[in-house]
C-alpha cells in the first residue's frame, strides 16, 4: 500500500499552450448521448453543456449513436451503428450545417464494423478539423483495433486524452506527434464542499461509515475484492457499509441477465457481510448521484487491471473531495500522484481492508486527503474543461486543414508492389490449392480448374515482365493442370481434383469450362514460349465446340473473353468467328428481353463475376460495330457501377450472401474479391475501347476496395504475404487467404499497373 506521491510537477499540465487559436462558430459533437445509460453518453452531454456554457455564441449540435426517439433537442441526427449509409448522412449533415469542427467521442464498441471501422468513411468525407477524445487507448491492440486507431490518428487534427499516460501511449505505440495531443482531464461537476452526515440522513445511512463504488456493474471492476475485504473492515468498524451503486451494464444483462450481480450478492452472504454490503441496482440521475457521493466517507475503485486510462467515476469522487482508495491503474496513479488518496495492490482484499481501516481509524488523515482532492479537483470542473476544449477546437481550426482522403490511386507509384509469395506457397507440383486457413494452404479442399486457369492468366500476363525461374515453374504447373483437366472423351474440362490427385467428376460446371477456355485462349495469344502456346492452341480448339450447347450467360462471357484473346493472334479462324457471333447474339437477346429503365441487366438477378458479361460484350462489340454489343456492354456496365457504388462514393460489390434479385433486397455482404477484380477488368476494357478517363477512374475506385476504401474501412490485401482475404463481412474481413481471392487482387493489380503504365507512356510521347 502506498500514498499518492508527487511526480515532481508543481502543477498538472492540461490542454495546450498554443496561442495560435481561433474561435469556432459551429461545432458538431459525435458520440453516445443521454438518455442512453453509459459513461460515454453522460460525458458527451456534460461536454456539450460545458462548451456551450463557456461560449454562449457557439452553435453546437449533436449526432448521437443509436435510433432512439427520446433524445433532447440538441441531438440533430442519429446513427444506427450497423447502418453504413447512416454514416454518410452524418458526413452530409456536418457539411450542410457549415460546421467549423467535428468533435468525436471514441471508444471501441460505440461504432459499427470491425473495431468500429464504420466510423472511418465518415471521417474521410468530412472536410473540417476533427478533434477526437480517446476514452480508451490500447497498448496492445489486435489487428482490427490497430488499423482503426492508425486511421483515426491520421484523420484527426487533434487528439484529446484525459491523462498524461494516454499521451505517452499514443506517442510510444502509435507514433503520434506530442504536439497534436491535448491532455484535458475528465470533467467533474463544480461540487461544493460538504460533510457527509446530511446526505447520509437523506439516504438512511445515519451512523454508518459509507464506502462507495458507483457506475455500470460488470466484471473487471474488481468489486468482488472489495466485498472480500469487508469481514476485516466490519470486525474493526461494525458501522462500515459498502454501497455498490449502479445498474448492471445493459450488454451484460442482454447476454446473461443479472448473474454477475447475483454472484456478488452470494459472495457477501457466504462471507457473512450481507448487512455490510448494499446493492443499489439502478442508474441514477446527476442530482441523486451527487447525494450518494456526498454521503460517502471513502470512495473505492478496486479495478484489477492496470490498463485503465480513464475513469469518470474516480474523477467525480476525487473532484467532490472524497478520500479515495484505489488500485494503481493508470488514471488512478496519475490523479492521486499529488495526494488525495491511497493506492493498494490489485486483487488484494487484505490491502483494501488495511487501507480502509487506516483511514477510519484516523479521521485527521482522511480529512487531509479529502481537502487535498477537493482543492485539486477545482482544476477539473466542467467549467474549466469546457474552456480547455474550446482552446483545442481553436487550435485545430487554426492549423492547416487535413486532407486525408480514402486510399486513392492517382499515380502508378501509388500502387502497391506485386508480391507472389502467397501464391507460390499455395502451389505444389500438381497445381494451385483452392483454399487456405489464414495464409496456410488447406490440403483438405484440393485443387480446382477455376483457380489454376486464373493463375495461368496471371503468369502469362507477367511473363514478359518477369523471367524468374519460379514464375516459369508456376506457369508450367498451372498449364499442366489445365491439360490434365481436359477430358478427351466428352470435350469438357473437369473442375475439382482431390489432394490425392483424383478427379472428382467427368465434367465441371459450364462456368469453369468457360474460364479454362479463357485461360488457354490467353496463353495461345500471349505466351512467349512455343511449347506453352502450342498446347494452349490445342486445348482451346478441342474445348471450344461444346460451348455452343451451354446455357449459362457467364460461361458464354468467359468463352467470349477467351475467343477475343485467341482471335487477336489468329484472326483467320472462321470457326471461332462464327461461334463468337453466336455468343454475342445470345447475350444481346438476354439484354433485350430483361433490361429496362430500372434494371439494365441480362438476368433477373445479379450474382457473381457480374462485370464479366459487359466486359465480354465491350471487347467483342469493339470489333463488331453493327451488332450493338458495344452499346449494350457499356450501358450495362454503367448501370452496374451505379448499383455497386455506395453513398460515400466507394465501390460496394453485390454481396454473396443472397445476391440481388430484381424484385428483392440487395445483399451487401459477404463481399467477394472476385467482384472487385471483374469490375476492375471490365472498366479497364471500357477505358481502352472508348478512351474515356472516367472508366479508368472507375477501375481505380474498384481496386481501392482491396486497400480499405470499402464499407468496413479495412484492407483485404495483405502486404506481407501478397495474398488477399477471402471476403468482407459486416464487421470484419474473412482472414483466410484462398487462391481465388489472392488471384483476384494480383490480377487486378497487374492489369491496373499495365494500364496506368501505358497511359503514362502515352502522355510522355504526346509531351
Amino acid at each position: 500500500m502506498e500514498s499518492g506521491t508527487s511526480t515532481g510537477r508543481e502543477k498538472m499540465h492540461f490542454g495546450s499552450n498554443d496561442s495560435n487559436t481561433r474561435k469556432i462558430r459551429k461545432l458538431v459533437v459525435l458520440g453516445n448521448y443521454v438518455p442512453k445509460r453509459c459513461g460515454i453518453a453522460t460525458f458527451t452531454e456534460d461536454l456539450y453543456q460545458a462548451v456551450t456554457s463557456a461560449d454562449p455564441l457557439l452553435d453546437c449540435s449533436v449526432i448521437a449513436m443509436g435510433d432512439r426517439s427520446d433524445y433532447p433537442p440538441e441531438v440533430a441526427l442519429t446513427i444506427d451503428p450497423s447502418d453504413t449509409s447512416a454514416y454518410q448522412r452524418a458526413a452530409d449533415y456536418v457539411r450542410e450545417v457549415g460546421a467549423d469542427a467535428l468533435c468525436v467521442q471514441h471508444e471501441f464498441g460505440i461504432y459499427g464494423g470491425a473495431a468500429g471501422s464504420y466510423l472511418m468513411p465518415l471521417l474521410r468525407h468530412v472536410k473540417v478539423p476533427v478533434i477526437t477524445t480517446l476514452h480508451s487507448i490500447l497498448r496492445t491492440p489486435d489487428i482490427a483495433q490497430r488499423k482503426v486507431m492508425d486511421e483515426l490518428v491520421q484523420r484527426s487534427s487533434r487528439l484529446v486524452v484525459m491523462a498524461e499516460k494516454g499521451a505517452e501511449i499514443l506517442s510510444d505505440v502509435y507514433g503520434v506527434d506530442r504536439a497534436m495531443i491535448d491532455v484535458i482531464p475528465h470533467g467533474v461537476p463544480d461540487f461544493q464542499w460538504s460533510e457527509s452526515d446530511p446526505s447520509k440522513k437523506e439516504l438512511g445511512y445515519t451512523g454508518k461509515k459509507v464506502l462507495l463504488t458507483f457506475g455500470l456493474l460488470g466484471p473487471g471492476k474488481g468489486i468482488e475484492f472489495a466485498i472480500r475485504s469487508m469481514p476485516a473492515i466490519a470486525k474493526r468498524h461494525p458501522e462500515a457499509l459498502y454501497v455498490v451503486l449502479g445498474a448492471t451494464h445493459p450488454n451484460l444483462v442482454a447476454h446473461e441477465g443479472e448473474r454477475y450481480r447475483e454472484s456478488l450478492q452470494q459472495l457477501a452472504d457466504d462471507l457473512g457481510v450481507t448487512s455490510h454490503v448494499h446493492f443499489e441496482n439502478r442508474f441514477v440521475d446527476m442530482l441523486t448521484l451527487k447525494r450518494y457521493i456526498a454521503a460517502a466517507d471513502i470512495y473505492l475503485t478496486p479495478y484489477p487491471n492496470q490498463a485503465q486510462i480513464t475513469s469518470g467515476t474516480l474523477a467525480y469522487a476525487f473532484g467532490a473531495g472524497k478520500a479515495v482508495i484505489s488500485t494503481p491503474y493508470w488514471h488512478a496513479q496519475e490523479l492521486l500522484s499529488r495526494g488525495g488518496g491511497l493506492l493498494v495492490e490489485p486483487r488484494d482484499a487484505g490491502a483494501i481492508s488495511t487501507a480502509v481501516n487506516r483511514l477510519l481509524d484516523d479521521p485527521v488523515e482522511m480529512d487531509l486527503l479529502r481537502r487535498t482532492a477537493f482543492k485539486q479537483g477545482r482544476e477539473m470542473t466542467w467549467t474549466r474543461v469546457g474552456e480547455l476544449y474550446l482552446d483545442s477546437f481553436g487550435n485545430a481550426a487554426a492549423g492547416t486543414p487535413l486532407d486525408h482522403p480514402a486510399p486513392s490511386i492517382r499515380r502508378l507509384e501509388d500502387l502497391p508492389p506485386l508480391k507472389l509469395d502467397h501464391l507460390e506457397r499455395l502451389t505444389d507440383r500438381t497445381g494451385l490449392f483452392q483454399h487456405a486457413t489464414f495464409d496456410i494452404p488447406n490440403y483438405h479442399e484440393g485443387y480446382c480448374t477455376d483457380d489454376n486457369a486464373r493463375a495461368f492468366i496471371l503468369t502469362v500476363q507477367l511473363e514478359s515482365a518477369a523471367a524468374q525461374p519460379a514464375l516459369r515453374l508456376m506457369a508450367s504447373t498451372y498449364l499442366a493442370f489445365l491439360a490434365s483437366a481436359f477430358n478427351q472423351g466428352n470435350g469438357r474440362f473437369r473442375n475439382f481434383m482431390s489432394h490425392s490427385r483424383q478427379w472428382l467428376e467427368e465434367a465441371g460446371s459450364e462456368d469453369s469450362h468457360g474460364r479454362a477456355l479463357w485461360a488457354v485462349g490467353r496463353g495461345a495469344a500471349g505466351s512467349r514460349r512455343d511449347g506453352w502456346r502450342l498446347l494452349c492452341i490445342d486445348l482451346f480448339q478441342r474445348g471450344l465446340p461444346v460451348v455452343e450447347h451451354f446455357s449459362s450467360p457467364r460461361a458464354w462471357a468467359f468463352a467470349l473473353l477467351g475467343m477475343q484473346e485467341y482471335l487477336s493472334a489468329y484472326p483467320s479462324d472462321l470457326g471461332v468467328h462464327r461461334l463468337r457471333g453466336i455468343m454475342v447474339e445470345r447475350l444481346l437477346k438476354c439484354w433485350q428481353e430483361c433490361a429496362g429503365d430500372e434494371w439494365n441487366w441480362f438476368e433477373d438477378v445479379l450474382t457473381y463475376d457480374n462485370a464479366r458479361i459487359p466486359q465480354a460484350l465491350i471487347l467483342a462489340g469493339s470489333e463488331l460495330p453493327e451488332s450493338g454489343a458495344l452499346e449494350a456492354g457499356l450501358a450495362s456496365l454503367e448501370w452496374l457501377m451505379k448499383v455497386q457504388t455506395a453513398d460515400f462514393g466507394h465501390f460496394r460489390p453485390i454481396g454473396n450472401n443472397g445476391f440481388y434479385s430484381r424484385d428483392g433486397d440487395r445483399a451487401d455482404f459477404d463481399q467477394q474479391p472476385l467482384e472487385a477484380q471483374a469490375t476492375v477488368a471490365a472498366c479497364l476494357s471500357a477505358w481502352q475501347v472508348t478512351g474515356e478517363s472516367s472508366w479508368l477512374d472507375a477501375a481505380k475506385r474498384a481496386f481501392e476496395w482491396f486497400l480499405g476504401r470499402n464499407d468496413v474501412g479495412l484492407p483485404l490485401h495483405d502486404a506481407d504475404t501478397g495474398g488477399c482475404c477471402d471476403g468482407l463481412q459486416p464487421d470484419r474481413v474473412n482472414a483466410n487467404q484462398g487462391a481465388e481471392s489472392s488471384l483476384a487482387f494480383s490480377l487486378s493489380l497487374a492489369e491496373l499497373r499495365d494500364a496506368m503504365a501505358a497511359k503514362t507512356e502515352t502522355v510522355k510521347q504526346i509531351a
